[in-house]
């Protein structure tokens, strides 16, 4: 399965980076993530739960970022195991790249390309439902990725 996609963000490039490379920020937008903890400088492990048709299940697993250009772009390696359910794998390209908006502000393109594989239990509901699931995750990270960037800061009491 690939996918393409082209957020853009009201913010500046360092903002998103930063955010992008925040545990706690991934864990409240990656949908049905539990937990995001950093086990290296370049790597996480995470547990999350999806359905994808009739298989749900919890899956348990590690994100690795390989080639990072700070504040530009960077490459994720991703894999994760839901038991009998099955697995999943695979890898995304980031590239962060700033832009003015009409008004003259600031903000940033994010663009992304991945790619990933499936196996076991949740290889067999078929391409069709396994694509759509993938674009519902997508969709709503970035919705709440966008929301979380964009939200306004309570004032300091």
């Amino acid at each position: 399965m690939d996918m393409t996609g082209t957020q853009v963000l009201p913010l500046p490039r360092e903002r998103v980076w930063d955010a992008l490379n925040d545990p706690e920020m991934l864990k409240r937008c990656i949908p049905g993530c539990e937990s995001v903890e950093r086990t290296d400088s370049d790597a996480w492990k995470m547990v999350m739960v999806a359905a994808v048709g009739p298989v749900k299940a919890k899956f348990t697993g590690t994100l690795t970022v390989s080639d990072p250009d700070p504040p530009n772009s960077y490459t994720l390696a991703f894999e994760g195991s839901g038991g009998v359910a099955g697995f999943g794998k695979g890898h995304a390209r980031v590239q962060l790249l700033p832009e003015t908006a009409a008004d003259g502000s600031v903000q940033t393109r994010l663009d992304y390309e991945a790619h990933a594989a499936v196996g076991g239990k949740i290889a067999q509901v078929g391409a069709r439902l396994i694509d759509g699931v993938a674009k519902k995750l997508a969709d709503g990270f970035f919705t709440r990725f966008h929301a979380a960037l964009t939200e306004p800061v309570p004032p300091a009491a």
